[in-house]
C-alpha cells in the first residue's frame, strides 16, 4: 500500500520519462497529486518564487495576495521587515493548506568518540555530510 493509501487518499502512479515529465510540468499539464523533491539552491525568496507565486515555473494557480507580498518583500531593503513578509507568506501557505510536507530529508550522520571529523556542515549547500572524503575515524 502506498503511504497515500495509509490515510484512505487513493491514488495512482503514472511513471515518465524525465525530459517529458518536466517538460509537461512546465507546461502547467500534470494535474493531480505531485509528490516532487528540488536539489536547486537557494533562500526561502527563491523557494517561494519557483513553487508559490503563480508565475513560478513549479507553481499551478497562485493567490493575489501571495504574489503581492513576494513583490513587496522583493524589493524591501530592511532585513527584518523582509523576513517578517516571508514569514507571513509562509503563514498564509500553511492556513491555506497549499502543500502537503511528506518528505523528511533524513540522512545518516556519524558522530561520537571515534570519529574524528563527521564531515558535517563542510559544505553549507548541504544537509547532510559531504563531501565523503573528508569523514575520518579517530586513530586507535
Amino acid at each position: 500500500m502506498c503511504m497515500q493509501g495509509a490515510i484512505d487518499i487513493r491514488t495512482q502512479m503514472h511513471t515518465m520519462e524525465r525530459a517529458a515529465f518536466m517538460t509537461t510540468w512546465r507546461e502547467k499539464k500534470l494535474r493531480g497529486l505531485l509528490m516532487v523533491a528540488t536539489g536547486a539552491s537557494g533562500n526561502a525568496a527563491t523557494r517561494l518564487e519557483t513553487f508559490v507565486v503563480s508565475t513560478g515555473t513549479c507553481a499551478d494557480g497562485g493567490s493575489p495576495d501571495l504574489d503581492a507580498l513576494f513583490q513587496q518583500q522583493a524589493v524591501e531593503r530592511d532585513r527584518s521587515t523582509r523576513q517578517a513578509l516571508l514569514h507571513q507568506m509562509q503563514r498564509l501557505m500553511h492556513e491555506r493548506v497549499l502543500h502537503a510536507p511528506v518528505f523528511e530529508p533524513a540522512t545518516l550522520h556519524g558522530v561520537g568518540p571515534r570519529v574524528e571529523e563527521p564531515a558535517v556542515g563542510l559544505n553549507a549547500q548541504l544537509y547532510f555530510a559531504a563531501p565523503y572524503e573528508e569523514m575520518r575515524l579517530r586513530k586507535p
